[in-house]
């Protein structure tokens, strides 16, 4: 058995949630924080036998996709802020961070 933790944006996890119902999986989803944006999370727990790991990861990669954003950047706390520039960068968000654990036992009352 296995546990796939998956973190994803925010905008990404009803879709996530409803594809993962329609295809039998359970999950539960955690709220999280994301560190490099300070954006909201979902972090998905789904516990799963061997052969299912490789349809849940290709269920996560069909709904998480990555996609560019403008973000204002956060002005500087210390040091010389003559450099700032205060306009918005486009970044990269979305996507998942999957993490697959092996786990002895699984069980749901």
């Amino acid at each position: 058995m296995k546990l796939v933790v998956a973190v994803v944006q925010d905008k990404d996890s009803n879709r996530l949630s409803d594809a993962l119902v329609k295809s039998n999986f359970r999950a539960t989803k955690l709220a999280s924080t994301g560190g490099f944006l300070r954006s909201g999370n979902t972090t998905f727990m789904v516990g799963v036998e061997d052969q299912h790991v490789s349809r849940v990861l290709d269920i996560i990669k069909e709904n998480c996709q990555s996609r560019d954003q403008l973000v204002a950047p956060v002005s500087p706390m210390g040091g010389n802020a003559d450099s700032y520039v205060p306009y918005p960068v486009e970044v990269e968000v979305g996507g998942a961070t999957v993490f697959v654990l092996p786990i002895e036992q699984f069980m749901q009352y």
